[in-house]
């Protein structure tokens, strides 16, 4: 079997013509190792990043791994690159991804319940920017389609895993106290992407 060195080295390469989070089995399976052990050397390519400090950082989404530039450097970044308009998601939209990363797995009805108008158009918005996937089917009568946020939600709210969303009591409450608020402001879900250029 190839050295811990080696096996690091290829995991960075890997990781920066992957693009999106790399999954450890995947990783993994290259080398025919186990999944804890791969996660064992991201973890130690991690702590190396951040003990050298870096420009480049190493973050954990999901099973997955991926490379994301030091926060610290962000000022220098913005300097050289070109500001882009950023598309943000609408009120509606974060209303939708709130009910289904806090009761994943969801059913549509579910989601118009707690909201108390239909999601069809916002869920398949969410569905096609790949931050809501199906989840199967449920047994109940009819057996509704199930919902549940994907990695890329992870990544696009800097979430290592679900366990990491700030604790709510009851969203459909957290809903409402966001609505009660003057736009721009962030309600108890702690979404703040209040904009002129809007998207669902």
């Amino acid at each position: 079997m190839a050295i811990k060195e080696t096996i690091k080295s290829a995991f960075e390469s890997m990781m920066f013509v992957w693009g999106e989070p790399l999954d450890a089995k995947i990783a993994a399976d290259a080398f025919g190792i186990s999944k804890d052990a791969a996660e064992g050397y991201f973890r130690e390519l991690m702590d190396e990043y951040d003990r050298q400090k870096r420009g480049i950082r190493i973050r954990e989404v999901g099973n997955g791994y991926q490379f994301i530039t030091a926060e610290e450097n962000f000022d220098y970044i913005s300097r050289i690159c070109t500001p882009v308009k950023e598309r943000r998601l609408t009120q509606a939209a974060l209303e939708v991804l709130a009910i289904v990363a806090y009761r994943q797995p969801v059913s549509k009805s579910e989601i118009d319940a707690v909201r108390g108008i239909k999601s069809d158009r916002v869920l398949e918005g969410l569905i096609k920017k790949e931050l809501v996937e199906e989840r199967g089917k449920s047994d109940a009568i009819g057996k509704p389609v199930l919902y549940g946020t994907t990695t890329a939600f992870l990544a696009n709210f800097d979430l290592k895993d679900l366990d990491e969303l700030p604790d709510i009591e009851d969203i459909g409450e957290a809903i409402r106290y966001d609505e009660s608020q003057p736009s721009g402001e962030t309600g108890q879900a702690g979404f703040d992407f209040e904009d002129s250029n809007q998207v669902e």
